[in-house]
């Protein structure tokens, strides 16, 4: 191949492989920008602070979380319900992180993966319970509109709720702001 064909052809893929390197550097970007969020969010929520956290679901958000005889089963439609199941998970003193996030999809449709590892302890400081759990989200224009959440260990749910009760702490009556 002769030099000015491989200049002609170099130029026409120095503007491709730019526009490449920006749309995988806008990505990355992307990524830690919303893992810094949710990061940040998940703090707020272990600090007792879910408001943050409720702020990003839409108002006729559905979270789906494992059956059970425990107070965070079922499915939880709505601000209101999701805002109750936060006020239940704070209540219980549980605390969490987010350890890994994968998502697809352009940001008015988005699926976001996140693995995120939470414990509970009793006023005491004895740990009570630790779990790892995947949330499967689907976001619309960066509100969540749906969520699933799926644990390593459904039995220990239970347990904590049973343990929560041994030590006093009730569940949350709808209405009322932890």
């Amino acid at each position: 191949m002769s030099a000015s064909k491989r200049e002609n052809r170099s130029g026409r893929l120095a503007p491709i492989a730019a526009g490449a390197l920006t749309v995988i550097a806008a990505r990355r970007l992307f990524a830690a920008v919303l893992l810094f969020k949710l990061r940040r969010d998940v703090r707020a929520l272990n600090a007792g602070d879910y408001g943050p956290l409720l702020a990003g679901y839409a108002e006729d958000a559905v979270l789906q979380f494992n059956e059970g005889t425990h107070r965070w089963a079922g499915e939880h439609r709505g601000k209101p319900a999701i805002e109750h199941f936060l006020q239940e998970f704070v209540a219980a003193r549980i605390e969490g992180e987010i350890v890994e996030l994968f998502f697809s999809g352009p940001p008015w449709r988005m699926t976001l993966l996140v693995r995120f590892d939470d414990e509970a302890h009793a006023p005491g400081g004895e740990r009570i319970y630790r779990n790892r759990t995947f949330l499967l989200a689907r976001t619309r224009w960066g509100k969540i509109v749906s969520q699933e959440d799926f644990y390593e260990d459904t039995e220990r749910i239970g347990a904590l709720d049973a343990r929560l009760t041994e030590l006093g702490l009730a569940p949350v009556s709808v209405g009322s702001r932890a």
